[in-house]
């Protein structure tokens, strides 16, 4: 499906205006940002599953209730239940074997569990189905005698839960992601609403679940996609491009607002009636605007950050909510996301139809490129001259002719939004993620404040050339070429009458805290990373009788996935504490939160 809007008036000004500004390569600054620090996170226990680079520990929550952590161990298909009333001792409890219990009382196979949330001793948890593109489920669970209570059918792939303040309403993202290498099957995205009535030891559930099928072309709603909005799914309708990934729901329990990570836009859903309001679309950050550098050479050795020619796709992974002053503000963690997994068994002809490229080495479709590779005729020659970029200003001679060649972007979203001035000629390419964190004012759709390049500089003043790292092995800036530090987790909590954002770096690791009581004027209060670089996490090549790899190294934790803020009044030490899931080192952490201000 394709759309056939203009190209000249899908930019703000702000883009138009910095067409013409030079490159300019900025050091690390050491002074960045000097504000006083009203908290300080503190690291108290972890909890170990041993289990490395297979997602152990990714989405957490905790109950007030039982005062036990609840950890999805995702592909074993089980929530594994820490003991966290001493969280300097955290200890496992018990696992829920979630799958079995799918299979024992729905004799039904499941898959993966991928999310997890607790409202008044009632645990949600979400589970998809052994092929995933079939109808997933979400189980209920009493959390004070950990017993199964029923499984509800949803959708396909559910990727994400989260209660109402309220605990009247569950709502869960079905991401409907397509079958692997082919887009052989592509479920539709959606959105399950599902209403709770939970007397302590009874449970009715209602669900109903919204679609996009009315913002298909020829739909009722089609008018009003916003035309920043990123459709390249491969022969998909609206409603399959779409996947819904993330949701946060404001503390009135009246709106939920969802994350379309691969379509850089967020849905706003109307919790009363179970409509969708609208779909707005993100836009994109331009990273030749100062404030905006980025490093995209993963071969230089060096943590140096510069502007480029290119427009990010913020393509938020975890969203948050907070209400100030009346007004819900949506907070994005812009990790960025492609869809090369799901293209690379198709021919040439199917590729280059769905504009994407025929990698001719690697003889597999793809979405994502480098620059480098795009001047390589080994490797980049479309059959099809029409979906050739025009690269001609990123080549010798050309007013890009020192761009960065080995950052990554999106082919197809390079050629529908990449050239600016109707020229023919690509002037940005569009990359994956912002390497930020954002405040959205959906209702106004403003974007109100973007960290621009805190997280790298930060992680370069902090590591010099070692930034940039992945999360499973040390390689210096491996990741400079792709999305950078890649925010992922990302939280928000109220302490002393103040609101912050915390949010978690899943490749570098580690947690940036921002003061965000004044979204407009957001500030850096601290970083903190227990990574270890002297110890290198592939040198974890051991594995169990099952064929497990286990963490019988302690490089810290990795890969930071899924933050729970639990407020002091709730927290079994009286004072707020933060709690991580780290998916590549399978481990579960707590963090004091001392406030600085008295």
């Amino acid at each position: 499906m394709q759309r056939d809007f203009m190209k000249l008036n899908i930019l703000t000004s702000v883009i138009l205006s910095t067409t013409l500004i030079a490159c300019s390569a900025t050091p690390p600054q050491t002074n960045l940002i000097e504000k006083k620090q009203t908290i300080q996170l503190v690291e108290q226990g972890r909890y170990h599953s041993n289990i490395f680079d297979e997602s152990a520990a990714e989405i957490v929550t905790y109950d007030k209730k039982t005062q036990n952590t609840f950890v999805v161990n995702a592909e074993s298909g089980k929530v594994d239940v820490v003991r966290s009333a001493d969280i300097n001792k955290p200890t496992l409890l018990s696992s829920l074997n979630i799958g079995a219990d799918i299979q024992k009382h729905l004799n039904k196979q499941a898959g993966a569990a991928n999310s997890v949330d607790v409202s008044d001793g009632l645990l949600a948890v979400a589970i998809e189905a052994e092929n995933k593109t079939d109808t997933g489920w979400v189980a209920f669970y009493d959390t004070q005698n950990l017993t199964y209570i029923d499984a509800v059918y949803v959708g396909a792939l559910p990727d994400m839960v989260t209660f109402s303040a309220n605990g009247k309403q569950l709502v869960v993202a079905l991401e409907g992601e397509p079958s692997d290498k082919n887009y052989a099957l592509d479920p539709v995205g959606e959105i399950a609403v599902i209403d709770i009535d939970w007397q302590k030891n009874t449970l009715k559930t209602t669900v109903t679940r919204i679609n996009f099928h009315e913002f298909n072309q020829g739909g009722t709603r089609f008018n009003e996609l916003p035309e920043q909005l990123v459709l390249n799914g491969f022969q998909a309708s609206v409603e399959q491009d779409l996947e819904p990934e993330y949701i946060a729901i404001n503390k009135s329990s009246t709106k939920a607002y969802v994350s379309l990570q691969e379509n850089n836009a967020i849905a706003v859903i109307n919790l009363a009636d179970k409509s969708i309001e609208k779909i707005m679309a993100l836009g994109f950050k331009d990273h030749l605007q100062s404030g905006n550098e980025l490093d995209g050479n993963n071969k230089d050795k060096q943590a140096l950050l510069k502007n480029e020619p290119a427009l990010g796709m913020y393509q938020p992974d975890s969203i948050a909510v907070v209400t100030i002053g009346g007004t819900d503000y949506v907070l994005t963690a812009n990790e960025g996301d492609d869809r090369s997994d799901w293209l690379t068994d198709l021919s040439i002809a199917d590729c280059e139809a769905g504009d994407y490229y025929f990698n001719l080495e690697d003889k597999a479709c793809g979405d994502d490129i480098k620059l480098k590779d795009a001047f390589d005729g080994g490797i980049y020659k479309p059959s099809d001259q029409q979906n050739r970029l025009d690269l001609s200003n990123f080549q010798q001679g050309g007013i890009y002719q020192d761009a960065v060649k080995t950052l990554k972007f999106s082919h197809s979203a390079t050629k529908q939004f990449g050239d600016l001035n109707a020229d023919g000629k690509i002037d940005r390419i569009l990359t994956f993620g912002g390497r930020s964190f954002s405040i959205w004012n959906v209702d106004a759709e403003q974007l109100i404040f973007d960290s621009g390049s805190d997280f790298e500089r930060i992680t370069a003043q902090k590591y010099g050339a070692n930034f940039n790292q992945t999360h499973s092995k040390n390689k210096a800036e491996n990741r400079s070429g792709k999305k950078g530090p890649e925010p992922e987790a990302l939280t928000t909590g109220i302490i002393d009458g103040i609101t912050y954002a915390f949010i978690g770096l899943e490749r570098m690791g580690g947690i940036m805290v921002y003061n965000i009581s004044d979204p407009a004027n957001a500030q850096f209060v601290q970083y903190l990373n227990n990574r270890d670089l002297s110890v290198d996490p592939k040198d974890n090549i051991a594995k169990d009788a099952n064929h497990v790899k286990t963490y019988n190294v302690d490089a810290g934790d990795l890969g930071p996935e899924g933050f729970r803020f639990v407020a002091a009044k709730d927290s079994p030490t009286n004072n707020p504490i933060l709690i991580v899931g780290n998916e590549v080192s399978g481990t579960t952490s707590f963090y004091r939160i001392d406030s600085l201000a008295k």
